[in-house]
């Protein structure tokens, strides 16, 4: 990267929407919690025959990152599984929003809660993807962050992850949905945190019954899976799809922009979360391994 990445991740600072590290988490207040549903749907048109595998009905939950993948996410669930697929994300978020039973303290409404959509829609599995954020402005994490408490940071994360992980299996009943949960990419700020992050994962996945997406490897250097860079070599795939390789020239494609260290969206963050406007490498790579993963959870 040519700017001083120091630069870059000052200016993140300010874009962050609530999904930033929790040592440079943003001082201003959070997003108002929707007044209605956020929910999108996106259904599998009609199919001219059954294929080899049962499409699957699948739910998608967690912070800005998952609310800039949504759209593209649910492109590849389609194109390649033909699924039902509903995206619920919401930005700044963590997992104690998305339990029931925090509505009070929560950026997650009451209609939105993981365990209520899984009742309502029935999802075969459910997919989770949160940064390990716990900047102060989460009211349900109750003043607990990375920065001044690690300790209890990751006690209260793995007890989230549990309870929820619970609360999804109750509200399935007998038809029970798997978890997918999403590893993260690397943090130039604090990578040790994003690497027991995504360790709380994979040890929650084993004792559940659940899968692990490793999107954060595809966006991570080949020379290290928890170094963070701005730009990767071209794949094959990027290559060969105009405007995927941003850098074709120098056989090299963005994932950040200069102004943002964290989300992938090549376009600039906007007061009003949404999904991502543009191409982008980033998503389209985390999007890529969560359907691969999600292919296998169907199964």
């Amino acid at each position: 990267m040519r700017k001083p990445w120091v630069v870059g991740v000052l200016l993140a600072g300010m874009f962050l929407g609530g999904c930033g590290d929790p040592a440079s988490a943003p001082e201003e207040p959070a997003p108002a919690v929707p007044r209605a549903s956020a929910t999108t749907h996106q259904r599998v048109p009609a199919s001219p025959g059954p294929g080899p595998e049962r499409a699957p009905t699948v739910l998608y939950l967690g912070d800005s990152l998952a609310m800039e993948a949504q759209k593209v996410l649910g492109e590849e669930l389609r194109r390649d599984l033909e699924a039902k697929y509903t995206g619920a994300p919401y930005s700044g978020t963590t997992l104690c929003d998305y339990l029931e039973g925090t509505a009070d303290r929560s950026l997650v409404p009451a209609p939105d809660k993981a365990a209520a959509l899984v009742r309502r829609l029935r999802p075969d599995v459910v997919v989770l993807q949160f940064w390990g954020n716990s900047w102060g402005y989460t009211p349900c994490m109750d003043g607990i962050t990375y920065d001044k408490s690690p300790a209890r940071y990751f006690t209260r994360y793995e007890t989230d992850a549990r309870r929820l992980t619970e609360q999804i299996a109750a509200a399935g009943g007998d038809g029970r949905p798997r978890i997918v949960w999403v590893s993260q990419g690397p943090d130039p700020i604090t990578p040790e945190r994003v690497r027991r992050v995504n360790a709380l994962y994979e040890k929650r996945a084993a004792a559940s019954g659940g899968l692990v997406a490793d999107a954060g490897k595809t966006v991570s250097p080949a020379t290290g899976r928890y170094s963070w860079t701005q730009y990767l070599p071209c794949t094959a795939y990027e290559r060969g799809h105009p405007g995927l390789c941003t850098q074709p020239g120098r056989g090299r494609t963005a994932l950040h922009r200069d102004d943002d260290y964290l989300h992938f969206c090549l376009a600039p963050t906007t007061s009003r979360p949404k999904p991502c406007p543009v191409r982008s490498p980033g998503i389209l790579r985390i999007a890529r391994e969560i359907t691969k993963t999600v292919r296998q959870a169907a199964r």
